[in-house]
């Protein structure tokens, strides 16, 4: 079983004790650091002989913030440089998180499940060989990103993330609307589930219902999105995260 060697970093006592635990409890983790602060943490990586592969970092605080910490990394090649999970009560910097190449982003409070359900995906790039403990080389990190495998009716369909327009769900299923296929793929998983295998850069989701490919949108209108033929609406839980994303371009 890989075990990742991780840290958690938080400056509410509370917030950074739950974490903790939430660690020690999970069998493939190992907890080698807590710290109160961006600058103490920042010390403590470099304390680490044997690596750190997984970072719990919070974002509000004082002096080096999770975001400012988060860039003074040596991420290396794509792939490299431990990962990071944000732990933070605002859900705003959702983007900021994107563009740091985070992990995942689990809102505060939490719970157990989707903490663990965030560390799985951790074991899961790990298990890949895309942790600082094993890294590998570029071009192998990138074709495990270009494309995923979807369960269609009795068979695993190929699909490359460049032709996905957007994702669709319903109920236990999403529909995958393709940009080569003029008819949607239909598979039976939840729209959660298919939103933790894209990666979080090239993808976005801005109801509960859709998620976009950012590179597909063509036009934004009155916090509606336009894909093709298909007019999708940005609903309030999102709304940030995606004003936060259209502000790097306007």
């Amino acid at each position: 079983m890989t075990v990742l060697n991780c840290i958690a970093v938080d400056d509410e006592p509370l917030a950074l004790g739950l974490a903790c635990s939430f660690i020690e409890k999970t069998p493939f983790l190992n907890l080698v650091g807590r710290y109160s602060s961006g600058v103490e943490a920042l010390q403590g990586l470099h304390e680490h002989a044997g690596g750190v592969d997984l970072i719990f970092l919070d974002i509000q605080m004082p002096d080096l913030n999770g975001l400012e910490l988060a860039r003074t990394l040596d991420r290396g090649q794509p792939g490299t440089g431990p990962r990071i999970i944000f732990t933070t009560a605002f859900n705003q910097y959702a983007l900021d998180g994107y563009r740091v190449d985070a992990l995942d982003y689990l809102v505060k409070p939490f719970n157990y499940e989707e903490f663990l359900r965030a560390a799985t995906k951790a074991r899961a790039y790990a298990e890949r060989g895309q942790t600082v403990a094993a890294p590998v080389p570029a071009p192998a990190a990138a074709v495990e990103e270009e494309f995923l495998f979807l369960k269609v009716e009795y068979q695993l369909v190929k699909v490359a993330l460049s032709d996905i327009l957007y994702v669709e769900g319903l109920k236990d299923y999403v529909k995958v609307h393709l940009h080569s296929a003029p008819r949607p793929l239909l598979s039976l998983m939840s729209l959660k589930a298919i939103e933790e295998k894209l990666p979080a850069r090239r993808f976005m989701r801005i109801h509960r219902s859709f998620i976009v490919a950012l590179d597909k949108i063509e036009s934004v209108r009155r916090l509606t999105v336009q894909i093709g033929p298909a007019t999708i609406a940005v609903s309030d839980q999102y709304k940030e995260a995606f004003l936060q994303f259209l502000s790097r371009w306007t």
